[in-house]
C-alpha cells in the first residue's frame, strides 16, 4: 500500500514530509508527498499527517547539500517555491532517484526521470518570473519613509527578490507584498530581512504616499510619454517583452 505524507505548502512542511518519507526507507513506487488543501484522495494509499518541525527541514537540508550538491540543492528549493501541487512528489521523487544513480550529485542531468524533468521545470518557471520582478517592481515610498511594492507572483518568489534588493538598498527601510500568497519580505535599513505571514496590516497606510514619491511619479510617467514614438508602437511587441499580469502595479500603468 502506499503511504501519502500529506504536509503543508512551505519549504518547511515539504522538507518534514520528504523527511518522514525517508526515515521510513520508502521506495519511489511505495510513497507519495501531498499537498494540505490541494490533495486528491486515492483508493489503496494510507494517508500520513507529517509533523513539520524547522529540524526536519534542516536535516534535509544538509543531505541533499551533501549528496546532490548546491546546485541541484537550488533546483529543488526554487521548484518547492513554484505553486504547482505535485512538487513535493517531483522533489521526493528526484532524490530517490539519485540513490540509485553512482554519482548523485549529477542527478539534474538525467531529465530522461520524470520526476527530474518535473523538478528542472518547475525550478526554470520560478527562477524567470523572480527575474522578470527584478526588474519590474516598483517601489513608492510611502509617508512614513518605507519604499513598498505591491507584487502578484504565481509562485512564491520572496526568498528569490529579498536578497537582490537588500543588496541593492541595505540601509534602507522597505518592504514587498506579495498579495497572491499574503507574504511579505521585510527589511530594516542596516539589517537582514525577514519573511512575514499571518500578521494583519493596516492597508490603507500602503496607500498613503509622500509627495515627493507623487512628483517623482509625475515625472517618470511624463518622460516614459516623451521617449514614446506613436508611429513606432508595437503592442504584439510589448507583450512579449512586457506581459500585462506584470503592470498592475508599475508606476508607467497607474
Amino acid at each position: 500500500m502506499k503511504t501519502v505524507y500529506v504536509c503543508n505548502d512551505t519549504v518547511t512542511g515539504i522538507f518534514s514530509g520528504i523527511y518522514d518519507a525517508w526515515k521510513a526507507k520508502k521506495d519511489e513506487e511505495d510513497c507519495k508527498i501531498a499537498l494540505r488543501g490541494m490533495l486528491e484522495q486515492e483508493l489503496f494509499c494510507d494517508y500520513v499527517e507529517v509533523e513539520e518541525t524547522e529540524h526536519k527541514a534542516a536535516a534535509v537540508e544538509a543531505l541533499i547539500k551533501r549528496h546532490l550538491g548546491q546546485l541541484a540543492y537550488w533546483d529543488i528549493y526554487h521548484a518547492i517555491l513554484s505553486a504547482d501541487c505535485q512538487k513535493g512528489d517531483a522533489v521526493l521523487g528526484a532524490m530517490l532517484a539519485a540513490k540509485k544513480i553512482p554519482d548523485s550529485t549529477k542527478i539534474m542531468e538525467h531529465l530522461s526521470h520524470p520526476k527530474v524533468e518535473k523538478v528542472f521545470e518547475l525550478s526554470r518557471n520560478v527562477g524567470g518570473e523572480a527575474h522578470n520582478y527584478k526588474g519590474f517592481l516598483r517601489f513608492r515610498e510611502l509617508e512614513n519613509g518605507v519604499l513598498y511594492a505591491e507584487i502578484e507572483p504565481k509562485n512564491q518568489i520572496l526568498t528569490c527578490l529579498a536578497p537582490h534588493f537588500a543588496d541593492r538598498l541595505p540601509m534602507e527601510n522597505w518592504m514587498i507584498h506579495d498579495r497572491t500568497h499574503k507574504m511579505f519580505a521585510v527589511h530594516e535599513g542596516g539589517k537582514r530581512w525577514v519573511i512575514v505571514w499571518g500578521e494583519q496590516f493596516d492597508e490603507t497606510v500602503f496607500e498613503k504616499v509622500s509627495d515627493r514619491e507623487k512628483e517623482y511619479a509625475r515625472l517618470w510617467k511624463g518622460f516614459c510619454r516623451t521617449i514614446a514614438i506613436k508611429e513606432r508602437e508595437n503592442p504584439r511587441c510589448q507583450l512579449q517583452h512586457l506581459p500585462l499580469r506584470y503592470r498592475t502595479d508599475m508606476v508607467e500603468f497607474f
